[in-house]
């Protein structure tokens, strides 16, 4: 990898760390919005669902346009929207108005994965893609590890407005730094037909791989983040452990993470990107089990049992997101990234919506039927082994 390619995946990373983050913070903040606007489970679900699903409507809509444009410009535009987005979230003053804007910000935060994806696969050839994977989606880690502790620590020492604002600040400084050093990606639009924009379409429904592969990457993200909008409710509320307390979740997960990004990456590309993928999703099953059955155990043990998830549930996106980069020629990816993004966020969206209306909470104050949204969690991932054989494994059958 040279430096021009190690200064393009870092600036991906820091931007993805923003968006990541704005995305992920939401979550923990239950504790703190449900009390401050008087909401229940499945209103404080209907706040994190609407951003995912805001950003599936414009990724559905970018597909059948955005191959036309070159990827910077989108990427860029779709950044300061979604940066005044959440600004907009962290000078709310009522549950209508941060409901509006996380739509807001989830309509900008729609387009700029599928093009972060998009520029690293056109950087990277498949043969190294896993590791460059590993560096943009370390972000994730860092925005645990270092993000969301911090900005809980600002929720607790000011309000809930505060971590939403210093995404806002944060991406401020990216945002030029973006324009600067990240070069024209262009090169799709000259090698484009003239076909109507709807070609793209059809030829994804048309594609079978294609279709699995999508399908593939919604049931990926449902599987996974059905259980994660309670982790920080359920310790709290179930378990006892104090609001202070509970951010060690993020920070012990995500330091876990960083390293599994980099190195999972790399094992990736030695030993094969699905054979990783079905490793790290057998091993992820036991974890969702304990998480959701939690006994009272000390906080040392939740946190190692939570290092071991965040680090092997890494493995697997970084595995899955280097597949599914590969399913379509490259003349069409940034369309397909975006219906891929669609999916994601309907996937997201769609968890965020069933764990609302599976979990409730008791006279007690206590949560109930989280256990039975682990066992849902596991049906959903397990179908991904499905999907994923025709989309990455099957033969394609001779015309």
């Amino acid at each position: 990898m040279n430096e021009r390619e190690r200064l393009i995946l870092i600036l991906l990373a820091a931007l993805n760390f923003t968006h990541i983050l704005d995305f992920m913070i939401m979550m923990p903040l239950g504790n703190y919005l449900m009390p401050f606007f008087g909401l229940n489970a499945s209103q404080f679900t209907t706040l994190v669902s609407v951003y995912a699903f805001g950003a599936g409507i414009s990724s559905f809509i970018a597909a059948f346009a955005v191959n036309h444009f070159d990827r910077k410009k989108v990427l860029v535009g779709a950044y300061a929207g979604f940066l005044l987005g959440t600004l907009a979230c962290g000078l709310a003053t009522s549950y209508a108005l941060l409901l509006t804007a996380r739509t807001i910000a989830g309509l900008f935060g729609g387009l700029i994965g599928a093009q972060v994806i998009s520029i690293v696969a056109d950087l990277i050839s498949y043969e190294r893609r896993g590791k460059a994977m590993g560096m943009v989606m370390a972000a994730f880690s860092v925005a645990s590890t270092l993000g969301v502790p911090f900005a809980l620590y600002l929720a607790n020492a000011i309000s809930w407005h505060a971590p939403f604002i210093l995404v806002a600040a944060v991406g401020s400084f990216i945002l030029p730094m973006l324009i600067k050093y990240i070069p024209k990606m262009d090169s799709h639009i000259v090698q484009e037909d003239t076909t109507s924009a709807f070609h793209v379409f059809s030829s994804v429904i048309q594609d079978k791989k294609q279709m699995a592969a999508l399908l593939f990457s919604g049931l990926m993200f449902m599987g996974h983040f059905l259980i994660i909008p309670f982790i920080n409710p359920f310790l709290e509320l179930n378990m006892g452990f104090h609001r202070q307390v509970t951010p060690l979740v993020y920070l012990c997960g995500g330091i876990s993470s960083f390293f599994a990004a980099n190195i999972i990456g790399s094992l990736s590309d030695k030993y094969g990107k699905w054979n990783t993928y079905v490793v790290c999703l057998f091993l992820s099953l036991p974890l969702v089990v304990f998480i959701t059955h939690m006994p009272q155990i000390h906080m040392a043990f939740v946190l190692f049992v939570f290092a071991l998830w965040f680090t092997i549930a890494t493995g697997r996106g970084v595995s899955a997101q280097a597949m599914i980069s590969n399913v379509v020629d490259p003349r069409y990816r940034g369309s397909f990234q975006s219906f891929n993004s669609f999916m994601q966020q309907v996937g997201t969206g769609a968890a965020s919506v069933i764990a609302g209306l599976i979990v409730v909470r008791t006279s007690s104050g206590k949560l109930d039927h989280y256990r039975d949204l682990g066992f849902f969690s596991i049906f959903i991932l397990l179908l991904t082994l499905l999907a994923g054989y025709f989309a990455f494994k099957k033969p394609v059958p001779a015309p």
